[in-house]
């Protein structure tokens, strides 16, 4: 099979496009003909030496993906017992590998999409809006009607939290750094926006609620945003951390949690696809409804064939994106 290989850590220029041994279908597992590949800040870790998880010498990177089912093992289960079958159009997940043409995961980790969804779409939806709607509904238990203050905004995960935050009934501040990435997020169904390179966010934030502050906070950004979202989070408001974007991992003064009833809650929704499979299909199968009807519009700002992962990579990393970037692998 066709994919990206990384033979050694290092820059996304050392990236190769070679061919891999595609790997023996297990009895739990689907083999999905991809069509395209969400392009992840994890990946930029990953190919560094950086993340996570290490993998052994060669290994192609990606996290997410959408295609066809090709083939699945035998103990897989039908689409009437909520499984699926050959020749579904599905979105998947891995721990690694998806940037190639085809990929082995987990029939758990393979989930089908609508009709309407195309799969460049589909590539880059489930990270992200899986990470948004978890993050809101079962870490931060967001009720309608609260105010959300949403950092990197135009980002990709960002987004899909403005889009998620309104399907669920809240009113949703927005921050990102520019006119033209705040304009993203207010077609997007932002209600406030802050441009934290031009404004106070703790001021901003004061001044939109009336001086009593968000009830909710989803923050991947960290460092200095952090250290201003504490002092812009209302009395019992909840701040999810996602991830530290801004570089810096800040420290909680307990002190401000104390005073305010804050509750600081860490998130990672990929380990929930090993904890709990059943609330992430639950979780998909709602999402898709949103989709259908026109609750969530996702946005892929650019996408590039596979022999351009690099270039992909680099928009990523310099910010220079809004929404998704997603790779494409020739398929017709």
């Amino acid at each position: 099979m066709r994919a990206v290989l990384c033979h050694q850590y290092g820059p996304a220029e050392d990236l190769v496009i070679g061919e891999a041994d595609l790997p023996e279908l297990g009895p739990d597992e689907v083999r999905v003909a991809l069509h395209a590949a969400g392009v992840n800040f994890a990946d930029t870790l990953m190919i560094v030496g950086k993340y996570q998880e290490k993998r052994p010498f060669p290994f192609s990177p990606g996290l997410e993906g959408a295609g066809v089912v090709e083939a699945v093992g035998s103990d897989v289960a039908g689409p009437e017992a909520g499984g699926v079958a050959v020749g579904q159009r599905v979105l998947c997940l891995s721990d690694h590998g998806a940037f190639a043409d085809t990929a082995i995961v987990k029939a758990s980790d393979v989930h089908p999409i609508p009709d309407s969804m195309d799969f460049i779409t589909a590539a880059g939806f489930p990270i992200t809006y899986g990470t948004a709607h978890g993050a809101l509904t079962w870490q931060a238990r967001m009720r309608k009607g609260e105010t959300l203050l949403v950092h990197g905004a135009a980002g990709g995960v960002g987004l899909a939290t403005v889009e998620v935050g309104k399907a669920l009934g809240a009113t949703v501040i927005a921050t990102a750094g520019g006119a033209e990435k705040l304009e993203v997020a207010r077609k997007h169904g932002a209600d406030h926006l802050i441009d934290y390179r031009k404004e106070d966010i703790r001021e901003r934030v004061k001044e939109i609620t009336g001086g009593r502050g968000a009830d909710v906070v989803f923050d991947p950004v960290g460092g200095d945003v952090f250290d201003a979202t504490l002092r812009c989070t209302a009395w019992s408001g909840r701040i999810v951390v996602i991830g530290f974007a801004g570089g810096r991992v800040p420290q909680i003064p307990a002190n401000l949690l104390l005073v305010k009833n804050i509750a600081a809650l860490g998130f990672y929704w990929g380990s929930y696809r090993k904890h709990a499979p059943a609330l992430v299909r639950e979780e998909f199968n709602e999402l898709m409804h949103w989709y259908e009807t026109g609750k969530l519009s996702p946005l892929v700002s650019h996408h590039y064939d596979l022999a351009e992962t690099a270039t992909a990579l680099e928009l990523l990393t310099s910010r220079k994106s809004t929404g998704k970037v997603v790779l494409t692998t020739g398929r017709s």
